[in-house]
């Protein structure tokens, strides 16, 4: 080990497949505390729908970047790195060792090597495309960011309309692909980076996806996104779980087909996510059934 033998342990994977708990083993472990790096949880509005944890794993160890900002707030890559880097050095004052857990690849990405200078988007071109995109959806946006930046779509995130809308406020800010604003230079840490990737059969994965689903409409999923109604034109709302309630609201979906439909996008979130991890050859690999902490810390060793 080097850097002093300051360490961050990221823990990753997709939506469902035990981060959460496994984490929280690691940071009793190593007597420490736990960085998120999901791009939701950390909005003090949103809690069923975005699997945050719960107040007993929350009372277990402290969580950083959970219930930290508002809906209203500007939270990006950019913004969550500085916020991430400032974290790991408070807890660096406790601990040599932090632990760093998520889904959002994007986030880890920007704290592990750092992220590129893309320009800040006025308020009023974020307001007109995403209020184009509610007005004439998905299909619409899929096809202006085909047409006005192919080199951007050939290598997107398809179905992700806040990255299609990114590539499209960045385009109509500074007359340029996204992509060229990206230099793929890697900023260099101070302190010592353990990926640890959980993954699960992809059947065993999307029944515990359905089931947590229905768990969340008997935690009263459904009135939450009701109170949530006038603020579903944020960005933080385009989330999966309350866009489709809020179609079934809107008298778009019956209940059952908003909900059938949200365990599809989560199951396709959930593929996202693990295409996006396999990419980084320096995360370790584990089956997340019955995992213990120990064990794989003695893998790592």
């Amino acid at each position: 080990m080097h850097k002093n033998s300051r360490t961050v342990i990221v823990v990753c994977g997709p939506t469902a497949v035990g981060k959460t708990a496994f984490s929280i083993q690691l940071a009793r472990h190593f007597n420490t505390q736990i960085l998120s790096a999901d791009s939701r949880q950390c909005y003090k509005e949103l809690n069923i729908g975005i699997a945050k944890p719960s107040d007993k794993e929350l009372a277990a160890v402290y969580h950083y970047f959970i219930n930290s900002h508002s809906v209203h707030d500007a939270v990006n890559a950019g913004v969550y790195e500085q916020y991430a880097l400032n974290v790991v050095e408070k807890i660096f004052e406790k601990s040599n060792t932090a632990i760093c857990v998520g889904g959002t690849g994007l986030y880890i990405k920007a704290f592990c090597e750092g992220i590129d200078s893309i320009p800040q988007t006025p308020a009023e071109i974020r307001q007109q495309l995403t209020e184009a995109y509610q007005a004439k959806g998905l299909d619409w946006l899929q096809s202006e960011v085909k047409a006005k930046d192919l080199a951007f779509w050939k290598m997107a995130e398809q179905q992700n309309p806040h990255r299609l809308l990114r590539a499209l406020e960045v385009l109509q800010t500074s007359g340029k692909s996204i992509t060229s604003f990206r230099t793929g230079n890697e900023a260099e840490r101070p302190f010592n980076i353990i990926k640890i990737g959980l993954e699960l059969p992809r059947n065993v994965l999307n029944e515990r996806i359905k089931l947590r689903v229905d768990q969340m409409m008997v935690d009263g999923l459904l009135d939450e996104v009701k109170a949530l109604l006038p603020l579903q034109h944020l960005n933080a709302l385009h989330t999966v779980g309350y866009r489709e309630l809020f179609d079934h609201l809107k008298g778009k979906l019956s209940l059952p087909e908003a909900v059938e439909r949200i365990k599809i996008n989560t199951r396709q979130y959930a593929k996202r996510q693990m295409t996006w991890f396999k990419k980084d050859a320096s995360i370790r690999w584990f089956n997340a059934a019955n995992l213990e902490a120990e064990s794989v810390l003695g893998l790592l060793c």
